[in-house]
């Protein structure tokens, strides 16, 4: 039988359900009453290789990150708690669709070119939406977590997470109470930010002002405190070895920083932060300036 609670979060690639929400999955895989499942809609396939060993994976290589990437996320998950996990369209249906840089920082945006099963082409939208609405009527969840409409840092496949997300939410009113978006407020990322100033031995180099995507605090609606599961959300970041790299400081154990390819120090925050998109019909959504600590707040079991 299934459990009072069901969970559903979608992301594009390997390493994105571990970095944006590793915490989050952790909590709720642990609570019996939670039923947790994970969407991914691609195998990562453009991401860029950190290893020098692993770099004939890449896709101006061999291009088999894909499939070394499937072996990463099983093992993230696994650190996690074992979530549910599902490749939207099945394993490999959709592709990677990769970047390019466009502005200042992280800032992404839709490659001139496509691979012929790139997940952003603006063909296959109702195809994946169909895709991902057979997992919704299956698994039935409440609460759905996606991305919000610029995708985080404007990744081409993250706003088509979104887009699919909200298409779903809004076609399945009888059963998705909660649409949510996994964001990061400005005072959080700033704290941490200042955590990692002036620590010698730092192997990456220190993020410049507004480089690091960031919402107002006003935006968030819900903080959930990841702390207890730490260690679990480090192992899964180990785990996606070819796009975390993770720094523990010698002088400050417990002290963890990491980075992407790109080697720009971010750090590992004690509270995951989402906006509360959407909620089904008599939701109360006033908590009277309180942020949620429960993405099942208000929701009846």
């Amino acid at each position: 039988m299934p459990a009072d609670r069901r969970l559903l979060l979608v992301h594009a690639h390997p390493d994105d359900e571990t970095l944006t929400t590793g915490g989050t999955i952790a909590r709720y895989a642990a609570d019996p009453g939670t039923d947790v499942t994970v969407v991914t809609a691609t195998l990562g396939e453009e991401g860029e290789v950190i290893p020098p060993e692993l770099a004939g994976l890449a896709p101006d290589h061999a291009d088999q990150l894909g499939g070394y990437r499937i072996g990463e996320l099983a093992g993230a998950l696994e650190a996690l708690g074992s979530p549910e996990h599902l490749f939207l369209g099945g394993t490999g249906r959709w592709r990677d669709s990769g970047m390019v840089l466009a502005g200042h920082g992280t800032r992404a945006a839709l490659p001139p070119e496509l691979h012929p099963r790139a997940f952003a082409a603006p063909g296959p939208f109702g195809t994946q939406l169909a895709q991902l609405l057979e997992v919704v009527d299956r698994v039935r969840p409440q609460v759905i977590v996606g991305y919000a409409d610029d995708g985080g840092y404007g990744h081409p496949d993250h706003v088509r997470v979104h887009e699919i997300c909200a298409a779903a939410a809004a076609a399945r009113p009888d059963v998705v109470a909660k649409l949510y978006y996994a964001v990061q407020s400005r005072s959080e990322l700033d704290a941490g930010i200042a955590g990692l100033a002036g620590r010698s031995g730092l192997p990456f180099t220190e993020p410049e002002p507004d480089e690091l995507p960031s919402v107002a605090d006003a935006e968030v609606t819900t903080r959930i405190d990841v702390t207890p599961v730490r260690a679990a959300r480090i192992a899964a970041m180990r785990a996606h070895a070819t796009q975390i790299s993770v720094w523990n400081d010698p002088e400050e154990p417990g002290f963890v920083a990491y980075a992407m390819s790109n080697e720009v120090a971010q750090p590992l925050l004690g509270v995951e932060e989402f906006v509360l998109a959407g909620a089904g019909p008599g939701f109360v959504t006033d908590r009277g300036g309180r942020a949620e600590t429960d993405l099942f707040e208000g929701i009846d079991p």
